[in-house]
């Protein structure tokens, strides 16, 4: 099965570079010449490794390392930082904020693809949970699917990840507030009415969540610990 790789860099030689020796040993390169551009890409693939440059336009590399290892689906990714900024504080603070590993540039392509390789084989036997469920639900965060007795239901990236953050936390009550950090970040300025309106998309989408998602006025939204249905069978 081929691997995706999301290549964050604005050199276009380096990419150049980057994508051909990675799709010579059969990998899928994805590549974003900004931060902005490059966590939507990440959002998007959820790929097996991400290669990130630290001088980006728009958002550096710093704070894209720090927003991708803060969000729930991309942080256990392994995530190699490829730059010129080769002093030692650098690095240090690279591995800090939690990047796997370190390439200075200039640097051979057959050793970023053996670091490749090495960053990748040192997950496969970490790979964090790929699904969840609930009752009839079932959620595939490697796929980034979702099921309802045993058939597809189509939900939008934030409808995904409202669902998953309710099952991991079944049976607690979860303010607007909390809701919104976890889902849509804290750096959002939207109002509680978004989650509002969300939810009402769960509840049609799914069936079972009608029920099974409370209202508990004036707190937020709990996910019962089992259904109504789950209760009657």
């Amino acid at each position: 099965m081929f691997k995706n790789i999301v290549v964050i860099e604005d050199d276009k030689d380096v990419i150049d570079v980057i994508r051909y020796f990675l799709e010579k040993e059969n990998f899928r390169v994805h590549v974003a010449q900004d931060g902005i551009a490059g966590l939507e890409l990440a959002a998007k693939v959820l790929p097996n490794l991400i290669l990130l440059d630290l001088s980006l336009p728009k958002v550096d590399g710093i704070e894209v390392c720090k927003r991708l290892k803060s969000d729930r689906r991309l942080g256990d990714i392994p995530l190699i930082m490829v730059t010129a900024r080769g002093e030692l504080a650098d690095k240090i603070e690279g591995f800090e904020l939690g990047a796997d590993d370190y390439v200075t540039k200039p640097f051979h392509p057959r050793e970023l693809v053996a670091r490749v390789h090495a960053n990748l084989r040192r997950c496969e036997g970490n790979t964090p949970k790929k699904e969840y469920q609930y009752e009839g639900v079932l959620v595939d965060t490697f796929r980034h699917e979702v099921q309802y007795d045993g058939k597809p239901v189509e939900l939008t990236a934030k409808e995904f990840e409202l669902l998953l953050y309710l099952i991991e936390n079944k049976g607690r009550i979860l303010s607007r507030e909390m809701i919104l950090n976890h889902v849509w970040g804290y750096d959002y300025y939207g109002t509680s009415r978004t989650v509002d309106v969300h939810i009402t998309h769960l509840r049609q989408k799914i069936s079972l969540l009608a029920g099974a998602i409370t209202t508990v006025k004036p707190l937020g939204y709990k996910l019962k610990e089992k259904s109504a249905v789950a209760a009657a069978e």
